[in-house]
């Protein structure tokens, strides 16, 4: 099981890598994008519906999922961190810092680390927030991103390693399974966010 310092000191040694869009490739962002990659061709459906699910470690069939699920499933697979827990800790200490955007009176375990804005506020809560690049190629692999899908709410994925025509591809899902594709820019950019573990 991984204490709370061992988390802490992966999200300053994540925070504390160069701004360079040179900067050499965190070890941390390699490994993410291997487990996110993995996905590729396995969770080929896209189904956000509310489950009820195990806790810790719960999770749906690995054939379905959502763009919040890559990256779940990622940390899990490279480095056994269970977002569903972390979130779900952070919600019961801090509930009044999310978003209260569902009706909820309290925290839930089946889908809160299934959606984005819990995900993006958890993050900036544990310091893993950094400015969005004007610099298309100014993104790390292994990055994530938040954007706003028009109507449909909003997206997270990782940056990826592989270059696209216009900036770096990105590993995610957004309706027909896990995918990298050259997106980063498909739709407004709202977040970016660095959880690298040491």
């Amino acid at each position: 099981m991984l204490d709370r310092r061992s988390v802490m000191l992966g999200i300053g040694a994540g925070l504390a890598l160069p701004g360079s869009a040179r900067a050499q490739q965190p070890r941390t962002g390699a490994q993410l994008l291997t487990a996110a990659r993995r996905q590729i061709g396995i969770t080929t459906q896209y189904d956000g519906g509310y489950s009820v699910i195990g806790f810790p470690n719960g999770d749906v069939p690995r054939a379905r999922g959502t763009c919040t699920d890559v990256v779940v499933r990622a940390y899990r697979d490279a480095f056994g961190l269970d977002l569903q827990a972390l979130v779900n800790a952070d919600m019961r200490a801090a509930f009044a810092a999310y978003p209260r955007k569902w009706g909820l009176r309290g925290p839930d375990r089946n889908i809160d680390h299934r959606r984005v804005p819990n995900l993006a506020t958890w993050l900036t809560r544990h310091h893993a927030r950094l400015p969005v690049p004007a610099d298309p190629w100014g993104w790390h692999p292994g990055d994530i991103f938040t954007s706003l899908i028009d109507d449909r709410g909003t997206h997270i994925g990782f940056v990826s390693d592989r270059r696209g025509r216009s900036g770096w591809q990105i590993i995610h899902n957004i309706g027909w399974g896990a995918r990298e594709e050259d997106a980063l820019f498909a739709w407004p950019l709202t977040g970016r966010y660095r959880w690298a573990i040491a």
